[in-house]
């Protein structure tokens, strides 16, 4: 079975806050995306964060959809959970936007 590469480029910590779900059990990130995607579908996350040169590779699964002409104005859009993140892009993720997650400020899942 050959997994959709799904490419994630941060530029800033405020791009990466507005995306990322910590309230997920191994973390996740929000993909604003028109394409059409079902539940559970395995995807390849490579994902390069605001410090990085690399992009890292996640193994994900689609945990929700966010349907185009959501209500509130939200965007449409995937919600991506980490399944395998052997770079631990989590905590990467952590470090670099630890300070952020207490903002009250919205983001794109949330």
């Amino acid at each position: 079975m050959i997994l959709e590469n799904i490419t994630l480029n941060f530029m800033s910590d405020g791009d990466l806050y507005q995306s990322y779900m910590p309230f997920i059990k191994n973390g996740g990130l929000f993909i604003r995306t028109t394409e059409h995607y079902e539940l559970a579908t395995d995807v390849n996350l490579l994902v390069t964060l605001p410090d990085s040169l690399e992009p890292s590779k996640i193994k994900g699964k689609v945990s929700w959809i966010t349907p185009i002409g959501a209500q509130n104005g939200t965007p449409a859009g995937i919600g991506v959970s980490f399944v395998e993140d052997p770079d631990n892009v989590r905590s990467q993720i952590d470090k670099s936007i630890g300070h952020l997650l207490s903002s009250s400020e919205p983001t794109l899942s949330m």
